[in-house]
């Protein structure tokens, strides 16, 4: 299991700082969201670290086009020498539509769309064949001299893709490298739901489970002292009651009978109860979606909960680059985890 670190800073300026101080902590890959920031930006600057993987948790599929992502895509992958691991979801139907804009459509069809325009673009533009991809959402075969940025040293870029629901991890497990698990998970959740998922793709694919990194972020409840701690346990209720009032992650809610703790949450939310949300977050609740313990105590229990079920782990919390981050990345690594 690998030890990963989020690039969720607000100041961009200290981007390729933190990939470095990343870097010489022997960290598996820094993951930069699509928050506030343009992740492919962020990643640029990262690139200027020597060792660690740059990957995207996520970018965007639907609000550009497949050429705009195998554009930028192919990009950082030169400037990095070959270390993107590009990550892609669909976001939800509300903020396609009312933050972006955009058409929603259905995600699941247009994203397999989105994975095979991606390969056609990046084998045209390596091996000079004629692009020709035709699908139900996307026609894409003009592709002349002027435009095509020609062949780079490393063209397989690994696409990881963010499900949760059964359809989209299925289709990570069919034709991804990865499947990136939403923070909001249990590990119940994970075994029951998302493993029989992956491998109803990966038999379809003819592939082995070997050929599929499952990557999530956790949430973390920590601190130096029980002050500190129980501080961050109300900023964790917080983000749960956040996320769980997204009715696009009730499956998981009802998988352990909380179905209804999603239904008053979303109307919280339509109702800008904001305050009141996280009543509705029980502590039964938070003991299944958020790792509780003492700094130094995260490495044993990050490995209790996640070893032999995830391959790559990161905390939901950014990374700051200050020392405390090295001595967790150290001990996380010691014994039979490796980098």
């Amino acid at each position: 299991m690998l030890f990963d670190v989020e690039l969720a800073t607000e100041k961009v300026s200290e981007v390729a700082s933190l990939a470095r101080a990343a870097d010489a902590m022997g960290v598996g890959a820094v993951w930069a969201n699509e928050i506030r920031h343009d992740p492919f930006v962020l990643l640029a600057l990262a690139a200027s670290s020597e060792r660690v993987r740059l990957g995207t948790a996520i970018a965007l599929a639907f609000t550009r086009s497949p050429m705009n992502l195998a554009y930028a895509s192919w990009d950082i992958q030169k400037l990095s020498r070959g270390r993107l691991m590009l990550g892609l979801g669909s976001q939800v139907k509300g903020h396609i539509e009312r933050r972006f804009g955009m058409k929603w459509e259905p995600p699941v069809a247009r994203m397999r769309e989105v994975i095979r325009a991606l390969r056609a673009i990046w084998t045209a533009w390596q091996t000079g064949e004629r692009l020709e991809f035709e699908g139900r959402f996307y026609k894409i075969n003009l592709m002349t001299p002027f435009f095509n940025p020609g062949p780079i040293e490393h063209p397989k870029i690994p696409i990881f893709l963010a499900g949760v629901n059964s359809r989209m991890c299925v289709l990570a497990g069919e034709l991804c490298d990865g499947l990136h698990i939403h923070p909001l998970h249990t590990v119940r959740y994970v075994k029951e739901r998302i493993f029989s998922a992956v491998r109803e793709g990966l038999v379809t694919s003819g592939r082995s489970r070997g050929q599929i990194q499952l990557a999530a972020s956790v949430f973390v409840a920590t601190g130096k002292n029980q002050r500190e701690l129980q501080r961050a346990r109300e900023e964790c209720r917080r983000q749960v009651a956040f996320y769980a009032s997204t009715r696009t992650y009730r499956g998981v809610l009802e998988l352990h009978g909380w179905g209804d703790a999603c239904d008053r949450l979303h109307a919280k939310s339509v109702n800008g109860e904001w305050n009141r949300m996280s009543q509705e977050v029980s502590d039964e609740m938070l003991r299944e979606f958020v790792v509780e313990g003492l700094w130094d105590e995260l490495p044993r229990l990050l490995k209790d909960r996640y070893e032999g079920v995830l391959d790559r782990v990161r905390l939901y919390t950014p990374f700051d680059g200050s020392p405390g981050w090295a001595g967790l990345a150290e001990a996380f690594m010691k014994g039979s985890v490796q980098t």
